[in-house]
Order: C-alpha cells, then structure tokens, then sequence
C-alpha cells in the first residue's frame, strides 16, 4: 500500500473514530447527577442497591442517594434539592402534587407495616388483629414502645393509630430514636420494646434482632410507595430529564419484575409487590 492510501485509510479510521465518539456523547445525558431524596425504609431494605447499578448501566445517570424520613425526604423535594422522590406517606405526598412542587407521582409498590416486639410479649399483644388495640394495650400495661421520632412515613402512620386512640404517648414507657428504621430496630430489639416497623427493613435485619411479629394483617397497616419528580418548572436547577428518567424505570416491566422477586431467594417471600398501573384503593 502506497504512502497515499495509508494517508487516506489513516484518515477515515479517525473521522469513524470521532463520530462513534460524537454518538456516545450525544447518547449521554447533558446531566448526568441525579438526586434522589428516599426513604431510610428502602436504603436498608437492600432494594435501591440493587436497583440503581442497572438504571445508572442502562441510562447514564450517576444517582446520588438521600436516604432520611419521608417527612424530611418531602422538604428536600420542596426545597428543591432533589430531583426525584421514592417515598410513603401518601396524605403528605398530594399537598406537593397539588401545589405543582412534585410532578408525574407514580404508584410503584408496597409492603406492609407490622408491630414487633419481644418474645415475651409483656403487653400480650400477640396475634392480635387490630393495630389500634395491639397500641391500646400497650399504652395500658405502660410497656416499652420505641418510636423512629422522626417525621418519617413509619412514624406518621404511628402517630396516626395514637390519634385514633385519643392517646398521646409521653410517658417514661414512650421513647423516641429520632433515627432511621434500622437504628429504631436495633434500640428496641436491645431495650426490649415494642416498634411499629414496615416489614421489608425489619426482614433483612432480623437475624441481628431479638424481636418477633406480633401484629400483621391489619389493612390500615398497608405501606404504599409512590416516584414522583421534582418540578423543574418551579427550580430551574433540577435535573427534569433525570427525574423523569428515574420516574420511568421504576414503573417499567423489568424493574418492577425485579421488585416482585427481591427477598423471594433470602427470605422466601417478596419485601415489596410491584404496583405500577394499580389504582391504590384495589390493593
């Protein structure tokens, strides 16, 4: 091959070169951080690690996880210091909905919350059907109830069972982490109390916990989650397509099939029920 066609071939494998290059930065997001305000609920279920690896693989964003209370995870989004919400307290998530702060809110799964407690179970709570009178009876024996404290999802649906009761807990047997599920787990399993937890965070903990189920199955124990974006349109400085990325994988086939199946080889039973497409009153 002459000096010519070497030039010539030289030349071509560098204009191909630069337009793969070219291809790969048009395929990247202009964006690429993505912050995700969640729950400490789903951080230490296990799932998000799971999860994000493949919707960082398959889209290029890079998340940046903030794992707190729910009720701490809504003012970021408020604020505008996240782009995206992973969240489950749904009578605190509309107001955002409906004053334009939070947009395209998606049901994408839930759990349930049950109330664990020591095996010896001093308030006989044990089998009991009903959340509110499991409460009651505790509150009446003066039996140690460890709460999270902390504005949480887990802790407004507390709250909510006392206030049904017309029971407000500030007795020495009433005593609050002001920490995440785990940690709240962790006091109540060493204290020997009581705790209303949901059930994903309490599975993947409960080899280290010295606390059993006592009371399940009541539906107003239902942990529903719902992904909504931020609104870019109210904070210019949030990352709408990444959000709405995030908002799109956590509803899609494949991630809600991986949902369905996590915890199924561990714990021989789902931690969370995919939702996506579900009316909440038909779960």
């Amino acid at each position: 091959m002459n000096r010519k066609k070497l030039v010539l071939l030289s030349l071509l494998m560098l204009v191909v070169a630069a337009g793969a290059a070219l291809s790969v930065q048009a395929n990247e997001p202009a964006i690429k951080d993505v912050i995700l305000a969640t729950t400490t609920s789903t951080q230490d279920s296990g799932l998000l690690d799971v999860l994000i690896p493949i919707f960082e693989k398959d889209t290029g964003y890079k998340v940046k996880t903030i794992a707190v209370g729910t009720g701490q995870a809504l003012a970021l989004g408020e604020r505008g210091e996240a782009d995206v919400l992973l969240v489950h307290a749904p009578d605190s998530e509309k107001p955002l909905v409906e004053s334009g702060v939070c947009i395209n809110r998606q049901l994408v799964m839930h759990n349930d919350f049950i109330i664990v407690g020591p095996a010896k179970d001093p308030a006989k709570i044990k089998g009991m059907r009903s959340a509110a009178e499991a409460f009651r009876k505790i509150a009446e024996t003066k039996s140690l109830f460890v709460s999270r404290g902390d504005n949480s999802g887990t802790h407004k649906m507390e709250l909510n069972i006392w206030k049904s009761l017309s029971i407000t807990p500030a007795s020495a047997w009433y005593q609050e982490t002001g920490s995440g599920m785990g940690q709240t787990l962790n006091v109540a399993s060493y204290k020997h109390g009581y705790t209303l937890t949901d059930r994903a965070t309490y599975l993947a903990l409960k080899k280290n916990l010295d606390l059993d189920i006592l009371v399940e199955g009541d539906r107003i124990l239902l942990n529903i989650y719902h992904v909504m974006q931020v609104n870019p349109a109210k904070f210019p400085k949030v990352n709408g397509p990444g959000g709405a990325a995030f908002v799109s994988f956590m509803v899609s086939k494949s991630t809600q099939e991986i949902i369905g199946k996590f915890g199924l080889d561990q714990f021989g039973q789902p931690l969370f029920f995919p939702d996506a497409g579900k009316k909440v009153e038909d779960l």
